[in-house]
């Protein structure tokens, strides 16, 4: 009987979610001076500012941050950004394979219906219990010294506690709702549009089934998938930056954006 080499022993449950968690911090830590400037396009023009600045795509938001406000506020809300991939990310993805397993119901090969709702478990566990984070980070990013105003908050730690003091402990997990709307999205269309893109791409002898047709899925599923929930992460982000008494509801949140600024708001950053 030959035995188990270490190689062939899968990794637990904790290793998946320290690894995942990991990560995603490092890969947060390289993109979140993008990250900012999404969340600075995903909100202007909500309010008038004297300030006279415009940002205009993504390298002109970065260059316009870094010369107006120092290249640090470009990391801004980091900390409750890795928080957040702490919480998010290592559930999400760490959780996934054992949810899957569950949803797979002994079928040697995991349908695609079973993927979506191990990967819609998976998220909506990690966004209920990452929403703080996510309201922090942006908040954080969203701030700004340009416009006279004293910011709201100095640091990760004060911005909990003036958000819990102030608002309400409930307060932490404003915007919950179109952020489990924009993970169901996500999920779902990065899913289907990778295994259909995939598929046409082998089938029709386009790409064999290696490194380059996954990559090539891969780019065209995290387009249209990003096309989708863009007007969701708009909201989310506008919502979630509001102060007491702005908006009513996220429902209200998008039409004022709808009636105000357009059709095109929806599709800022």
């Amino acid at each position: 009987m030959v035995g188990t080499t270490t190689t062939d022993v899968p990794p637990t449950m904790g290793v998946k979610i320290f690894s995942a968690g990991a990560a995603a911090c490092l890969a947060d830590v390289i993109t979140f001076p993008l990250d900012t400037a999404k969340v600075r396009q995903q909100i202007q023009g909500e309010f008038p500012t004297t300030s006279g600045i415009r940002y205009k795509g993504v390298l002109g938001t970065i260059t316009t941050l870094a010369k107006t406000e120092g290249p640090l506020k470009l990391y801004s809300g980091l900390p409750a950004g890795l928080q957040r991939q702490i919480s998010f990310a290592s559930l999400r993805i760490g959780l996934y394979d054992t949810v899957q397993e569950f949803f797979t119901s002994g079928e040697e090969t995991p349908s695609l219906g079973s993927k979506i709702s191990a990967g819609l478990t998976t998220g909506g566990v990690a966004v209920f219990i990452g929403q703080p984070t996510e309201v922090v980070k942006v908040r954080l990013q969203a701030q700004s010294h340009l416009h006279g105003l004293k910011p709201r908050y100095t640091g990760t730690y004060n911005a909990y506690r003036i958000i819990a003091t102030t608002e309400s402990l409930t307060s932490l997990w404003k915007g919950t709702t179109p952020n489990l709307l924009r993970n169901i999205i996500i999920n779902c269309t990065e899913l289907v549009t990778y295994d259909l893109m995939k598929g046409a791409l082998v089938r029709n002898e386009i790409l064999a089934d290696d490194v380059p047709c996954h990559l090539l899925s891969a780019l065209i599923a995290g387009f249209c998938t990003t096309l989708l929930s863009s007007p969701v992460d708009v909201v989310k982000t506008r919502f979630i930056n509001s102060p007491p008494g702005q908006y009513t509801s996220v429902p209200n949140c998008a039409m004022t954006m709808f009636t105000k600024e357009g059709p095109t708001a929806f599709f800022k950053g």
